[in-house]
């Protein structure tokens, strides 16, 4: 059975990032989009990723333009947005699908872990995975739910 570390995603620049990096740390885990109504919450992620992450957690955007074509840019388009209208120093990754037959191996599993109040399938955007230290998958958590609402959930886990 696969776990959260066991998996590898590639950085926007297209480097592979074995996750095994981010063992004994505390991730959020989000798709995210740049023209979503959503999108504002990259402030409460960056905020989340600076106050807690020299306590052992991190962040980890991964750009999907399955929900109304928000995502439309390649991977500097998405790095030049999130940087400037942003100032996102959390990881950001390669584009991906997050449902359906091209879905990253690494969402099958997070949505295997943690269903949704409808289903597995990811509903839109901004879709959050808590895990914990060792790597299980805590919390889901819907779009429409604040990065900063986490607050509580993940000081608990550190």
């Amino acid at each position: 059975m696969a776990a959260i570390h066991d998996f590898t995603a590639n950085s926007l620049s297209g480097e592979p990032v074995p996750l095994k990096q981010y063992e004994g740390q505390v991730l959020l885990i989000v798709n995210t989009a740049s023209a979503c109504g959503f999108t504002p919450q990259y402030r409460g992620l960056q905020a989340l990723h600076q106050n807690f992450s020299p306590r052992g957690f991190a962040v980890l955007g991964f750009p999907c333009n399955q929900f109304g074509g928000q995502e439309p840019g390649g991977a500097k388009q998405i790095e030049e947005f999130c940087e400037s209208k942003y100032a996102v120093t959390f990881p950001m990754f390669a584009k991906i699908d997050v449902n359906g037959s091209q879905a990253h191996p690494l969402f099958e599993y997070l949505k295997r872990e943690k269903s949704g109040l409808l289903g597995s399938s990811i509903k839109w955007n901004f879709t959050k995975f808590l895990v914990d230290r060792s790597g299980k998958v805590v919390g889901r958590y819907a779009p429409t739910v604040r990065p900063e609402n986490l607050t509580t959930e993940i000081e608990a886990l550190l």
